[in-house]
């Protein structure tokens, strides 16, 4: 029966059904309600410190915003991670035979090989009363349209405080020019400790470097309100630890424990958010069809970043479209948040432009 009430009169529930029923239909798969809950409050975390209308200063913790929020969202950019490549040595040169066993060899070759040299790393240690910087390219699908539009490349800069904590303000960021806070969460009058939400370089120093131990430890931390599977879990948290400033026995023991998670692959073609290209390792979380990656520099096995693609057709995007993507450009240790490291304290990676 036709509506004949006039736009005036029309009772609000009905605009909101008729519009209900132009709505494409839902993809074959949905998130969990759980799911759905959590990345939308990471979403207004992410809103509110790149200058949207979030209700409240929240905290987030400084990582790659993962893209498992599969439904149309108001303003969904998704954010870098804490991930850079401090590298002070070389494995130096190779032969053909070498560069050829890296294109080709399992993945858990290949993350034993970047254990080593991450091992021989020579990095600065980082006191409590400075910063770790970081800065990287970042950029993500926004799909308020109902339709997935990659955004463009956004300057991240992040100094976050090494305290152990607990601490109100983890930090500052900036964005495109644009600074803001790094708060606890909203109503969190304790504040933050370090711990897996905020990685300090003292924290990633206590973690255990046995590969087994270190999994437990970090399988222990997943919170019950989080429905990815355990192994899923563990490699997104390594993924978000990978790079930047720690003690190298931790970097090695990182690597070498995500080679013991099962599903972990070769990426092959693999590129950061730059377009540069690199020896790949990659998961399929196949609860939500995504593939993460990871980017290593092929000369020297420095992270260059990750990207986040969908394996599988979706309302909003065909497989293969890219949702999210980080790229290293440089990071260091600062005495103050807001003040570029110095000469001395600052690693850049290859081609950062």
């Amino acid at each position: 029966m036709k509506d004949t009430t006039s736009p005036a009169t029309r009772e609000p529930r009905h605009d909101r059904e008729a519009i209900a029923r132009m709505l494409p239909a839902p993809a074959e798969w949905d998130v969990p309600q759980a799911r759905l809950a959590h990345h939308r409050d990471r979403l207004m975390r992410h809103i509110d410190q790149h200058g949207g209308t979030a209700p409240a200063p929240t905290r987030t913790r400084p990582r790659l915003l993962r893209p498992a929020l599969l439904a149309p969202v108001t303003a969904l950019t998704l954010a870098g991670a804490l991930t850079a490549g401090v590298v002070l040595a070389h494995p130096g040169a190779r032969t053909s035979r070498d560069r050829a066993d890296l294109r080709t060899e399992p993945a858990a070759a290949l993350l034993t090989r970047i254990s080593d040299v991450a091992e021989q790393r020579t990095v600065p240690t980082v006191r409590a009363d400075q910063y770790v910087y970081t800065r990287e390219k970042v950029r993500g699908a926004d799909l308020s349209s109902g339709k997935a539009v990659l955004g463009p490349l956004q300057d991240s800069e992040r100094w976050l405080s090494q305290q152990a904590g607990p601490v109100r303000q983890e930090g500052l960021q900036r964005v495109d020019g644009q600074t803001s806070r790094i708060n606890a969460e909203f109503g969190d009058t304790a504040g933050t400790p370090a711990g897996i939400s905020r990685p300090t370089y003292a924290w990633l120093g206590s973690l255990p470097t046995d590969p087994d131990a270190l999994l437990a430890a970090l399988k222990a931390q997943q919170p019950s309100t989080n429905d990815s599977a355990p192994d899923q879990w563990v490699f997104d948290e390594i993924g978000d630890l990978l790079g930047g400033v720690m003690p190298p026995r931790t970097a090695a023991a990182l690597y070498r424990a995500a080679a013991r998670i099962p599903g972990v692959t070769r990426a092959p073609g693999a590129r950061d958010a730059l377009g540069r290209q690199g020896l790949g390792i990659a998961r399929v979380d196949s609860g939500h069809a995504l593939r993460t990656e990871w980017v290593f520099d092929p000369a020297d096995f420095r992270f260059l970043g990750s990207r986040t693609v969908l394996v599988k057709d979706t309302a909003y995007a065909k497989a293969g479209t890219l949702m999210s993507g980080s790229a290293e450009i440089e990071n260091g240790v600062a005495d103050r948040a807001g003040q570029q490291p110095a000469a001395g304290e600052l690693t850049r990676t290859r081609d950062a432009g």
